[in-house]
């Protein structure tokens, strides 16, 4: 931290007028700029990355837990969702891929924090019997809603979009099966739920930054994942736009190309 008064006047100097007058607006406008000088920070970038390599080797995201589920995600990710939730306001937050279900408690946390009254939605093909009670008795349950099947079998979509239709404001985050079609097949369905403002958020796009065979997955790899699959859809689709600025905070992130923005109807 660099806490030399001649450093924080020359900072100041280059503010927009008035700012130094408003301490919030002069907050943002210093996060604003740290975002910007961290997005061109590439060793920076370079070392975050070496560091989750290196992380994964002890399983690191399979260590945390939130309200006494295991919750399978970097904290960091975990922190920009909360701030795309209290920023966007989504009333239905769908999530395709379950596991323990720490996520979706997760959502529906903040949404009762801020007492949106939205709810959880989560799909997947295999919800474990011990996983469903956990869930179920939960004390958060009552705004989690869960369905098993694939996120892309055609009666698992008419209920997801009958209740989608119930709701005004939409965000989607994808985290089921990795592969590139498998992605890209989500993206199209999912995509036209979600409303203008929120976002879709879709996890693991780091796999394209790793070293070919390094998750020693055939299912997913370079060339096959959820990058690939968002920037195929991205050319073929206008509605969304990638927000750099949230990967460029975190560093530490499994969706470096996962943060798009619904920017049209």
């Amino acid at each position: 931290m660099n806490n030399d008064p001649s450093s924080m006047e020359r900072h100041d100097e280059r503010q927009p007028p008035g700012a130094a007058a408003d301490p919030v607006r002069r907050f943002q406008i210093e996060k604003a700029q740290n975002v910007r000088a961290l997005a061109r920070d590439d060793e920076l970038r370079r070392l975050s990355l070496q560091w989750m390599m290196q992380a994964s080797h002890h399983k690191y995201t399979y260590n945390f837990s939130w309200l006494g589920r295991p919750v399978i995600q970097f904290p960091q990710d975990l922190i920009a969702v909360q701030e795309l939730i209290w920023q966007t306001r989504p009333d239905l937050i769908i999530e395709t891929g379950i596991a323990h279900g720490g996520s979706l408690l997760f959502w529906a946390s903040i949404l009762q924090l801020i007492d949106a009254g939205g709810r959880v939605l989560g799909i997947d093909i295999d919800i474990r019997p011990h996983n469903r009670r956990a869930l179920v008795d939960h004390p958060i349950a009552r705004r989690v809603t869960m369905i098993e099947g694939s996120s892309l079998d055609g009666d698992v979509l008419a209920r997801v979009r009958s209740i989608a239709d119930h709701h005004e404001r939409v965000m989607v985050v994808l985290d089921s099966d990795h592969g590139h079609d498998h992605v890209l097949g989500e993206l199209n369905a999912y995509g036209p739920l979600v409303s203008p403002g929120c976002y879709l958020v879709v996890f693991d796009t780091i796999i394209e930054d790793l070293p070919a065979g390094f998750l020693n997955d055939p299912r997913w790899d370079r060339g096959n994942n959820p990058a690939t699959a968002v920037h195929e859809f991205l050319g073929t689709n206008d509605r969304f736009e990638l927000d750099r600025t949230i990967p460029a905070k975190l560093m530490i992130t499994t969706a470096p190309d996962g943060y798009l923005k619904c920017v049209k109807e």
